[in-house]
């Protein structure tokens, strides 16, 4: 049987549902510290952070992860019990089966094999965990990176483990993520009888057709590695509950994925540019996520491509699709990222699942990866 699927179960079975970290660092620092890494906890607020480094010359090799999960939901939808890992049918099913403790096991497995096969490789390898992607992602990897940075460290590449695949394990690998940009917007009327609209303003009525000049909106058409811009609503709530009454207020919740062609600065101005037009008395919070990142050049993508495809025996798309991740907190730092992990097609669902023997696949994904970068 597998170390890394034991390994693997092990994180599994530690529940650590957003913030939470479960212990799931410290089992990982238990493995990494005798093959000479130095061991840094990092907690910021109520989230647990690990940064672990061997060697202390560059370049910085780096593979990054989070500990956390989101919540199960219902047991009576799962087989068996989400923390409690089950090998089932080839599968290994539990929550963060592919998002992404497997992975995480992998790269710890990948790197102390390694280290005991190069204990004289160049420059550091490094860790970089957080217990806080899952959630509002402010006290995580964010904060890491402005640790290292205030102290003079660099990371020069970084290999992130999020389950990037789609239909078998190497069809995709991730060179960049779409920027994304929250709205929260309160459209403010008046109040009135459904009789006498001439007595109020109707803030649904006023709303409409800039909604429709959102919607219509076509920001651009995408470029070599980014789809066309997006803009959608998420949350759209007005309303007394009478149907004798007009509404005083309109409240709308929306989302922007944008591309490299935009950034969020020039989002908002059209944004207001449209709400201005329309003559709308409004209220409006902005909530940025990331801005979009991406990978070109250097020595990374290729060396992620072949090691996948030496292993696999299958070429990786690469691609940007998918929502954010933490690499938009450490690509800005000057390090190249690249996203390489499980399958997804289960993620966040009830019986999240991965294949037993694509762990072991990726393990040694991971180690051919530090061969030819190190």
């Amino acid at each position: 049987m597998s170390t890394t699927v034991d390994f693997a179960i092990e994180l599994i079975e530690r529940k650590s549902v957003t913030p939470e970290d479960g212990g799931c660092q410290q089992l990982i620092a238990e493995k990494l510290a005798p093959a000479g890494f130095r061991i840094e906890h990092l907690r910021y607020g109520d989230v647990d952070n690990l940064w672990a480094r061997r060697g202390d010359a560059g370049p910085v090799f780096c593979f990054a992860g989070h500990t956390d999960v989101v919540p199960p939901g219902p047991d009576e939808d799962w087989g068996s019990d989400p923390f409690q890992a089950e090998r089932r049918n080839g599968m290994l099913v539990g929550r963060g089966a592919a998002d992404m403790k497997t992975a995480l096991a992998a790269m710890v497995d990948a790197t102390t094999e390694f280290v005991g096969e190069n204990p004289d490789h160049k420059g550091s390898i490094a860790f970089l965990i957080t217990s806080d992607e899952e959630g509002p992602a402010q006290q995580g990897t964010k904060e890491v990176i402005k640790t290292l940075d205030e102290r003079g460290e660099a990371i020069d590449w970084c290999v992130i483990g999020e389950p990037t695949c789609t239909a078998e394990l190497g069809d995709a690998v991730k060179v960049g993520r779409r920027g994304s940009l929250s709205g929260m917007l309160t459209v403010h009327g008046v109040q009135g009888h459904v009789a006498y609209p001439h007595l109020a303003d109707n803030p649904i009525e006023r709303f409409a057709p800039a909604l429709a000049e959102l919607y219509a909106l076509k920001l651009d058409d995408g470029n070599e590695f980014f789809p066309p811009s997006s803009f959608q609503v998420v949350q759209l709530e007005s309303g007394t509950g009478f149907p004798n009454v007009t509404p005083g207020e309109l409240y709308t919740r929306f989302n922007f994925r944008y591309s490299t062609e935009w950034d969020h600065e020039r989002i908002k101005v059209h944004v207001a540019e449209i709400l201005d037009k329309h003559g709308l008395k409004y209220t409006l919070d902005w909530h940025l996520s990331g801005e979009p990142f991406l990978t070109e050049g250097g020595l990374l993508i290729p060396a992620v491509q072949e090691a996948v495809q030496t292993v696999t025996g299958v070429k990786p798309e690469l691609s940007t699709t998918g929502g954010t991740s933490d690499g938009r907190f450490i690509s800005p730092a000057g390090a190249e990222v690249v996203e390489f992990g499980a399958i997804n097609a289960s993620i966040h669902k009830s019986n999240e699942e991965i294949p037993l023997d694509d762990i072991d696949r990726m393990r040694e994904t991971y180690k051919e990866i530090l061969r030819r970068m190190l």
